[in-house]
């Protein structure tokens, strides 16, 4: 009964001791989980990139660059003069504006006879060094700033017959979003990508299709800003457009939508150019080719290949100022921006005077054939035998009005030409056999002769 009596009592003796083992356990196992919690959370943040914030010191707010803009124009109006452009589609409006730089501004509708660039930039929004690079530009035309080692005489003489039109921010609603904190932004307001809303093209969408990036719109031209610059580049006829982006190094031609270059000699001549500037400027880093062949992938519904194969501009192109390639495809201000003082300087420097000797290279390229347009007959003037096949032949039409091919073509001429040899051939023997009855009946009334 004794034994009996002392069994509760060491039972809760044994249960009072092992509770603080229990408790210590189950303490230890759940610091191991919020242990094992923590070194994941710090390893989870560590995988995570840093977004860079955009650097104030170095880029100017859309406002406040526009207002510089509209500073330096009003201490220069012999030379600047500024427009602003407002569409509206659905509710969503857009602004665009546009500084036209001439030697003689109030010459610029009476002289149809200079050399016309249309320049843009910021047509993607989270690419805001393109727009302080069109500032720089702005600022060498007033000759407020200048170019290291350029010749000015040179420069000012191509200048005299130039015309140019600068737009800054071509993306305004799309900038200020970007400014707001969407950092990886880079369609307009509405979220269409304005260099796929051009009808070359429009719509057709790769195997990596992204909307976030690439949303055409709802049909070509749908949107003001893509609007405003096609009227612009219709009034304005230039003779050299350039479309400035940044995400890489690269001078850009047609075409985009394919991985080709365009046939012919002044596609040579385009290239040759190209070529040059990455010598002179990019010290032959830059990617130089079709943006389609090059950048490696299509895109559709582009500006520049618009701007050559509809709006007929003789030589359009695409230029990438700078990317950096180590930078996460998350940081996007990094990736699309330099983020310190020398990188930011080297990059507007140096592409600013790549862009003063495109000016030069494309002036004397126009000059030379307004030159050859204005020569005195020649023999180099003749027209040669491809150049009729290819432009006469093909492009000559019957009487119906009707464009006929190039064999039928040919074959008519040729037709032609063989009944005008049989009627020849048959007048001139029927001259000839006309001239002999004449001179055996001459011949026998002559006298006989004698010995």
């Amino acid at each position: 009964m004794i034994q009996m009596a002392l069994f509760p009592i060491r039972h809760r003796r044994l249960r009072f001791t092992i509770l603080p083992f229990c408790l210590i356990f189950f303490y230890a196992c759940f610091s191991i989980v919020d242990c094992r919690r923590s070194v994941n959370y710090v390893s989870h943040q560590q995988r995570q990139p840093s977004m860079t914030p955009i650097n104030r010191d170095l880029y100017h707010t859309s406002a406040t660059l526009m207002k510089e803009i509209k500073k330096l124009v009003h201490h220069h109006q012999d030379r600047f003069h500024m427009e602003t452009f407002t569409s509206s589609n659905k509710g969503y409006q857009a602004e665009l504006n546009v500084v036209t730089y001439c030697q003689k501004i109030h010459e610029i509708e009476e002289d149809k006879s200079k050399f016309r660039i249309l320049l843009s930039f910021g047509q993607h929004a989270r690419e805001l060094i393109t727009s302080e690079l069109a500032l720089k530009i702005l600022y060498v035309l007033s000759e407020d700033q200048t170019l290291p080692k350029r010749n000015p005489l040179l420069l000012n003489r191509t200048l005299q017959n130039t015309i140019i039109k600068v737009v800054p921010i071509e993306n305004l609603n799309g900038r200020k979003k970007v400014e707001a904190g969407e950092l990886c932004e880079r369609r307009n307001g509405r979220g269409v990508d304005l260099n796929r809303n051009w009808s070359v093209d429009w719509g057709k969408k790769e195997k990596d299709y992204d909307p976030n990036e690439e949303n055409p719109g709802s049909g070509p031209f749908s949107e003001p800003e893509a609007q405003m610059m096609r009227k612009l580049s219709r009034s304005f006829h230039p003779h050299m457009w350039v479309n400035v982006h940044s995400g890489m190094e690269a001078l850009f031609m047609p075409y985009d939508h394919k991985n080709t270059t365009p046939p012919g000699e002044q596609s040579e001549k385009m290239k040759l150019m190209l070529e040059t500037l990455n010598h002179l400027h990019c010290e032959d880093r830059c990617v130089v080719g079709s943006g389609g062949g090059s950048v490696g992938y299509l895109a559709h519904g582009t500006t520049t290949d618009y701007m050559f194969e509809v709006a007929n501009i003789p030589m359009a192109f695409t230029f990438e100022i700078y990317g950096d390639e180590k930078a996460s495809y998350k940081d996007c201000f990094k990736m699309f921006n330099p983020i310190d003082q020398p990188t930011f300087n080297r990059v507007v420097n140096e592409w600013s005077a790549a862009f003063f000797s495109m000016f030069e290279m494309g002036a004397h390229e126009m000059k030379m054939k307004f030159v050859e347009d204005r020569a005195p007959f020649n023999v180099d003037n003749l027209i040669s035998i491809d150049d009729y096949l290819k432009g006469y032949l093909i492009e000559r039409k019957n009487r119906y009005a009707e464009k006929t091919e190039l064999l039928e073509i040919g074959l008519q001429e040729m037709r032609t030409y063989f009944r005008l040899f049989l009627l020849s051939s048959f007048l001139l023997m029927f001259m000839f056999c006309s001239r002999i009855p004449k001179s055996s009946s001459s011949r026998s009334n002559l006298p006989p002769v004698t010995p």
